[in-house]
């Protein structure tokens, strides 16, 4: 399995410098007051998704969260409805006559 990981990041990282070579041409980015900004294209490119990567990220974070907080206010629930079980069944009856 560790081969196919290896062959994996191997040919993803093939991909990244094929794209870098082909994709070098400056791009300049203005915005507003800010002087202008000389960046390759690809690196403009691989900004963007790694600002992409990490909303997401983020936004993964904030619903664990939420389902953490969900699923712990289900077993809250679920454990009062176990001792509400608890508390409503009848007493177990005791046999004295197997116990001779």
């Amino acid at each position: 399995m560790k081969i196919f990981y290896l062959i994996i990041v191997i040919v993803f990282a093939f991909f990244i410098v094929t794209f870098s070579q082909f994709n070098a041409e400056p791009v300049t980015i203005r915005y507003y007051y800010i002087k202008d900004i000389v960046v390759p294209a690809y690196m403009l490119i691989f900004a963007a998704l790694f600002v992409g990567v990490i909303i997401a990220g983020f936004l993964g974070v904030v619903e664990r969260f939420r389902l953490n907080r969900t699923i712990n206010r289900l077993n809250r629930t679920i454990r009062d409805l176990r001792k509400e079980m608890r508390i409503n069944e009848p007493p177990p009856i005791i046999d004295e006559s197997r116990n001779l």
